[in-house]
């Protein structure tokens, strides 16, 4: 009998692909996608995502409540929970944990041409978003996102297409052996 409760989680930093990949493992797995995200969060109170980010800037309430409820969310089973925070969230329960990561260069790449603006000006953003959230994870949890060593899996995905990175992981997680 299995002790599998069919939970993948995977964190990377923005542009490492966590989305893009959370969703094709899903898809190759049969699972449900974890995707509670403050916009999420920001239709169920009827305010608009600017409104809530500006809430939660101010009080740490809000980032609780989003991980809490992605955690409830995920411990139904058989999902993908991509986030920043999944790995950490789910260090004990979770079946596989994965952390994405990329160079600076690439990510602002990517981001660049997923949302625009020049390579140069977002690699600047890129940092300050990684330092906002590197200093609101510890102060929140106690969390070093940047000590990831801790996961099952660790995929550079500069030098693999998502397509690739989605595989390992679903191999990675059928060689569980634990069905």
């Amino acid at each position: 009998m299995s002790n599998r409760r069919g939970i993948i989680a995977i964190s990377g930093k923005s542009g490492c692909g966590n989305t893009t990949v959370t969703h094709l493992v899903a898809e190759k797995l049969g699972f449900r996608v974890v995707n509670y995200t403050f916009r999420t969060m920001a239709r169920e109170m009827d305010i608009s995502f600017e409104e809530l980010c500006a809430l939660a800037e101010k009080d740490d309430a809000y980032d609780l409540r989003l991980d809490r409820r992605q955690v409830e969310l995920a411990r139904e089973g058989n999902c993908v929970l991509g986030s920043r925070l999944a790995i950490w969230l789910l260090k004990e329960e979770a079946d596989l944990t994965v952390f994405l990561d990329a160079s600076l260069e690439i990510r602002a790449e990517r981001i660049a041409s997923r949302e625009g603006g020049t390579h140069i000006e977002v690699m600047e953003k890129t940092v300050a978003r990684d330092q906002r959230d590197h200093e609101r994870y510890k102060r929140i949890y106690g969390y070093n996102n940047d000590d990831y060593r801790f996961a099952d899996l660790i995929i550079d995905t500069s030098v693999s297409d998502q397509y690739k990175v989605a595989g390992q992981i679903v191999e990675q997680y059928r060689n569980l052996g634990r069905d």
